[in-house]
């Protein structure tokens, strides 16, 4: 289904559901699980997804929604799956780490959702993204329709949510749905050099500029006062003062 393994500071998370890691209740029993895990040991500062498959995930889980959508009862139920994929990735999007997102192949549906609500995404060229829902009647009810006009810009989400669009990996990258394209044999090594560099960085302050990121977004002034905030948390810590000092010994 999924394996998680930890090597302090980095959480990975691999995807291991064939054919194509599709999201069903029992897979996200697994990734709350990973979740919980991550959560509890307070010196991880980042989460690193992955997929062993050739995709990095396809989506709801096709079986279960022929299951479930044939009754009124059964729709019911979808929505609360629905509702319960939303929870996971917001918990996800709020988690003081910084989570990487490295899509191999297709992230589509749920999949894009899960990749949008981390804070980075890497993608192979041979990757394809896009949230297809409208094509079947539904919209993406996991986060897509709130995170992508925030990450893309409205104008991009209108085209791929209203035209049920699926782009490759290059259009993805300057459309701003992506930060990087790297050559999918290069992808894995190339992602978990990004991942080193982020985990040699001090967690606390990663934690607190992600903070102050997430503030930015409520439309009030808070956000200053955020920056504030956390400036005065980080200035006692002390491989903060040991970084700063440094630094100042370099430059004098």
């Amino acid at each position: 289904m999924m394996s998680l393994t930890i090597d302090t500071p980095i959480a990975t998370v691999v995807f291991n559901r064939p054919p194509v890691n599709a999201i069903s209740d029992e897979w996200l029993d697994h990734f709350d699980a990973a979740l919980d895990k991550v959560g509890a040991g307070g010196e991880i500062s980042v989460l690193h997804f992955k997929s062993s498959l050739r995709t990095f995930c396809a989506g709801a889980d096709l079986d279960l929604m022929r299951a479930l959508l044939v009754t009124a009862e059964g729709r019911n139920a979808m929505v609360g799956v629905v509702r319960r994929i939303q929870n996971a990735f917001s918990r996800l999007e709020a988690m003081p780490v910084v989570c990487v997102a490295e899509i191999g192949g297709a992230a589509l549906g749920g999949g894009l959702e899960l990749a949008l609500a981390c804070d980075l995404r890497v993608a192979g060229e041979s990757a394809r993204l896009g949230l297809p829902e409208a094509g079947l009647g539904l919209v993406p009810g996991a986060g897509g329709t709130q995170r992508l006009p925030r990450i893309a810009g409205e104008a991009t989400a209108r085209r791929l949510i209203l035209g049920a669009e699926v782009v490759d990996a290059n259009e993805a990258a300057r459309l701003g749905l992506v930060q990087w394209v790297v050559p999918d044999d290069e992808l894995a090594d190339w992602t978990q050099t990004l991942v080193a560099r982020l985990g040699s960085l001090p967690g606390p302050a990663l934690a607190a500029c992600k903070s102050c990121i997430a503030a930015s977004f409520d439309g009030s002034p808070e956000g200053y006062d955020r920056e504030l905030q956390v400036t005065r948390e980080l200035h006692g810590q002390a491989e903060t003062q040991q970084r700063i000092q440094a630094f100042l010994e370099r430059a004098s």
